[in-house]
């Protein structure tokens, strides 16, 4: 069984083509559309990595960054995140988080972010 990986965008072609990039290698992928599901997400599929857009409808990335950070949950709040967003000045805004492993901009190179996601999980082994 691979590592699971919570994917949150609300634009299908990048959630498929994150989807058909990442499970054939391996990884379990579950997809979220909205802000709204990703709590509820966290707790029952329990990730091994988050890939999360800034842009969300419902509730935005920033926003659901702090809560999973900020909670007391460990085995949430520990998880390594990727960010990706439409604009490139919002990579300011999570330079706080040390568990944002990753910040890629729209459009980006699906090689590099693939490297970035192995890159996490060869770090915690």
């Amino acid at each position: 069984m691979g590592k699971k990986i919570l994917v949150v965008d609300d634009e299908p072609e990048i959630t498929t083509v994150l989807q058909g990039s990442l499970e054939p290698l391996g990884y379990q992928v579950k997809i979220c559309a909205t802000g709204l599901e990703v709590m509820n997400d966290l707790r029952s599929y329990k990730p091994d990595l988050v890939i999360m857009d800034v842009m969300l409808p419902g509730v935005d990335g920033y926003t659901l960054v702090s809560k999973i950070l900020d909670g007391d949950d460990t085995a949430i709040n520990n998880l390594p995140i990727i960010m990706i967003s439409g604009l490139e000045t919002s990579r300011c805004m999570f330079e706080r988080f040390t568990q944002v492993a990753a910040f890629f901009t729209k459009p980006f190179i699906i090689s590099d972010l693939v490297a970035a996601v192995n890159a996490v999980f060869a770090k915690k082994e």
